[in-house]
Parts: C-alpha cells; sequence; structure tokens
C-alpha cells in the first residue's frame, strides 16, 4: 500500500524494476474499490427495477390493498424480492458487492486509525455490522419471512446513522490525500448526502403509515418513492469514497524468501 504520489516507470520497464528493488508486482489504484462497489450496486437494484417493470409490473405495484391504477410504482421489497428473475439477478449483483464493500470498510479503517483510532474501530464494526443486516434483508425476502427482512431493513437504517456520522467525522483525516481541499470538500458533500438521507425517513414513515394504518390510495406509492431515493443516497454516500481511495495504490509484494525473514 503506498501515497499515490508514487509514479509509475514506463509499462514495459514496472515488473523488473520494481522486482530488482524489492518492491510491487503489480499495483493498482484503489479508486476502483469504491467504483466497483458503486457499479455492482446500481445495476442489482437498477436491474431488478427493470425486469420487474417489463415482466410482472401489475404484480410488483399491488399490495394487500390497492393495486394499479392506485399503486403505480413499486417498492423495493416488492422489486427485489417477489418475483423471478429480477429478485435472482438482484441476489448475483449484490453478491458481487459484497468484495468491494468489505474493502471498503478495511481500508477505510487503515487510511484513519493512526488519525482517530477508536473511531475507525467503531467504524469498521459498524460497517461489518451493517453489511450483515444488508444480508438479511435482500437474501431473506418479505415473501420468505416478512418479520425477519423488516427486522434486518430496520437494523440496517439504525445502524446507517452511526456509520454515516462516523463516517462524515473522520473522512477528512486519510492517511493519504491529493489535497487537504479535496477533503474537507467531500466531506461537505458527505454532510449533504447525509442530511438527504435522514430527510427522506420522517416522510417515508408517514406515507408507511398512511398506507397500513389508515388504507389511503396512492400512500404507498408516494411511500416507495422516498424508500428508492434512500438507495440511491446509500449508494453515493459510499460513492463518494472515489476521492479518498484515488490517493490509494494497492500493491502486490513479493513474500521474502526464509534468508531474508531470518
Amino acid at each position: 500500500m503506498a501515497g499515490s504520489q508514487r509514479r509509475d516507470s514506463p509499462a514495459g520497464l514496472v515488473r523488473e524494476v520494481h522486482l530488482a528493488a524489492g518492491g510491487s508486482l503489480h499495483k493498482i489504484s484503489g479508486w476502483w474499490i469504491p467504483f466497483l462497489h458503486t457499479v455492482f450496486a446500481s445495476a442489482a437494484f437498477l436491474g431488478a427495477l427493470v425486469i420487474g417493470w417489463k415482466l410482472h409490473y401489475y404484480k410488483i405495484v399491488k399490495n394487500e390493498h390497492y393495486g394499479y391504477p392506485h399503486e403505480w410504482f413499486p417498492s423495493v421489497s416488492a422489486t427485489i424480492g417477489d418475483r423471478y428473475p429480477g429478485r435472482n439477478v438482484f441476489q448475483i449483483l449484490i453478491a458481487l458487492t459484497a468484495p468491494p464493500r468489505l474493502l471498503l470498510h478495511i481500508f477505510w479503517y487503515v487510511l484513519t486509525a493512526r488519525a482517530a483510532p477508536k473511531r475507525a474501530k467503531a467504524l469498521f464494526w459498524v460497517g461489518f455490522l451493517r453489511t450483515w443486516t444488508c444480508a438479511g434483508w435482500v437474501y431473506v425476502t418479505s415473501g420468505d419471512d416478512h418479520d425477519v427482512h423488516d427486522v434486518m431493513m430496520i437494523a440496517y437504517m439504525l445502524l446507517t446513522i452511526p456509520y454515516m456520522t462516523l463516517l462524515v467525522n473522520i473522512s477528512d483525516k486519510s492517511l493519504f490525500a491529493h489535497s487537504a481541499r479535496k477533503l474537507a470538500l467531500n466531506r461537505q458533500r458527505r454532510k449533504w448526502v447525509c442530511m438527504l438521507f435522514f430527510g427522506a425517513i420522517p416522510p417515508m414513515i408517514y406515507f408507511f403509515l398512511n398506507h397500513k394504518v389508515y388504507k389511503i390510495a396512492g400512500a404507498y406509492t408516494t411511500y416507495a418513492f422516498f424508500e428508492w431515493a434512500l438507495i440511491v443516497f446509500d449508494v453515493m454516500f459510499d460513492a463518494l469514497a472515489m476521492v479518498e481511495f484515488k490517493a490509494l495504490d494497492l500493491s502486490i509484494l513479493p513474500a521474502k524468501s526464509d534468508e531474508q525473514r531470518d
């Protein structure tokens, strides 16, 4: 691992020079970690929505009280968990999101542990638990077990509070950076996305109660828009890590021989 201020030698010389100096065999920018996370997560939700819209539109917009035309836009749960093949495409793509997501947590700890060790450790464990609860509502669909699905989703949203708060507070303390100004600017972007995420929760709850308790026609469609907004803001929040991770290089190093270790 190294800061991005290092410059590669010409392509044909990279392997020989680095190996001769005991350096890296190959190097890749850390920017790819949040980039791949963003691509796979976006493709999973968008793919499930497009497939569900094309193949099962009237079924996924229908709920226990109303159907089309009173309800005309599907909720996240109905889109990702109710019908084949949308559910399966979503679960495959979201599985591909797991490796970069876990790497995000690991390298956020690496980048911030020196400046804020306690908060960096808390961020890592909160992020790990949040990923676990995400798997809970993704792979246990509302059709499988509605209670487990809802509990895991609520736990995920509750863990999002310390996750976003901690990351906003320590993201500008990254060990590597192109400039302090870029870190500060990206921290401001995170604050805005964080506020948008939490700002969408009260109206979402309001329209869900209108649907569930008062059985108001069309309330579930409005609720679904706020639910999808949370997904967009969630993915956007982690996508901002491309700024900090661009200053991080990941290297493959040759192992030392037994003589060198001794």
